[in-house]
């Protein structure tokens, strides 16, 4: 397959109208488009077309029991897809957090094929605030499914290089945007009853979501890893994912037994660090030695995640790699839940 590649910055996105309504047509005849969104570059297809569905799991290699995230233009659409029961719930979440990276798991019109929704009756649905992803949804008329654009289990792409070395030659077109503003895909929460469900966190943090919900409660899956005949309930809670080709650990501990590993690792020109800022006095200059975000500033963290990870993918030696675990607060919570999953939920005590 022949993939074009097109440049718009989200800025600019009125100049750039005749390829976003090509880019719409392809959606429309059931091909596939890669889209920027705030968190991460999405793989898109029309979500009411079963056909298409498969398209991004074949283009993915993804697990056809991994349920995909519909995205829509406007709050009022949830309705049109989704039987919602808890209208109240609901709008206290679009209230404050939409267009943004939160995700909505509620009951699926029949309407949205089960191959979208891995054969649940329930469907995540979100609204991004990115500018190009709003008008291509806009312009396309359809709820746009679309998980992460990159190889299953690989890290995310959170520019549009990345995605080039996924899947080019996959996928019909790649709209690229520059660098995605989160870095990390969207926090999922599931409305049943009276639960709010936090199923996999994001850009809108665990405190966030109570501040205006009240108590949220957390799936084990944040933290464990899935049973083999268990079934995911949202995008991502049950594979390895985010792994570059290296073997990843995840360190935690006493700071100076942390830093003294990395050092002494160090001295093994196979391995890699991914550390804090603060940590790299202490540590070789050295382009094994990747610089994850300063102690104290999660959401660095989070913006530079799967670009860190993504990094050792273009030295070839490097055979496992060694990756700090920050403080599981805010959005610290993504950052830890996504290097537990690209470790496989190996940590090192120290």
């Amino acid at each position: 397959m022949e993939t074009k590649v097109v440049k718009i910055p989200p800025n600019r996105v009125e100049e750039f109208e005749k390829e976003l309504l090509e880019a719409s047509e392809i959606i429309k005849r059931g091909g596939l488009v890669v889209f920027p969104t705030e968190t991460v570059y999405g793989l898109g297809a029309n979500a009411l077309d079963e056909k298409a569905a498969e398209k991004i799991y074949s283009a993915k290699g993804r697990p056809s029991d991994n349920p995909l995230i519909i995205h829509i233009a406007n709050p009022e659409d949830y309705e049109k897809w989704c039987k919602v029961e808890r209208v109240d719930l609901l709008e206290k979440i679009t209230n404050r957090f939409v267009p943004g990276p939160i995700t909505v798991i509620q009951k699926k019109k029949d309407i949205i094929p089960h191959t979208v929704t891995a054969g649940m009756d329930t469907v995540a649905v979100r609204i991004p605030s990115h500018k190009v992803a709003r008008r291509l949804i806009e312009l396309s008329g359809v709820p746009v499914a679309a998980p992460s654009a990159n190889t299953s289990g690989r890290p995310s792409p959170t520019r549009a290089e990345h995605v080039i070395q996924d899947l080019y030659g996959k996928v019909d077109m790649i709209i690229d945007s520059g660098e995605c503003e989160v870095g990390l895909e969207s926090t999922i929460v599931m409305l049943k009853g009276d639960d709010v469900t936090l199923l996999r966190p994001g850009g809108v943090t665990l405190e966030e979501l109570e501040e205006t919900l009240g108590k949220v409660k957390v799936d084990k899956g944040v933290f464990e890893k899935l049973k083999e005949n268990e079934k995911p309930l949202a995008p991502g809670m049950k594979y390895r994912h985010y792994a570059p080709k290296a073997s990843v650990i995840s360190l935690k501990g006493d700071e100076e037994k942390v830093i003294a590993f990395m050092k002494e690792s160090l001295k093994d020109k196979g391995v890699g660090v991914i550390c804090y800022r603060e940590d790299t006095e202490h540590l070789p200059h050295d382009n094994r030695v990747v610089v994850l975000g300063s102690k104290s500033d999660t959401e660095e963290m989070a913006h530079r995640l799967f670009d860190c990870l993504r990094t050792f993918d273009s030295i070839p030696e490097i055979h496992t790699v060694y990756a700090r675990l920050p403080e599981d607060d805010h959005i610290g919570l993504a950052v830890v839940n996504r290097l537990m999953k690209a470790c496989g939920y190996t940590v090192k005590e120290l």
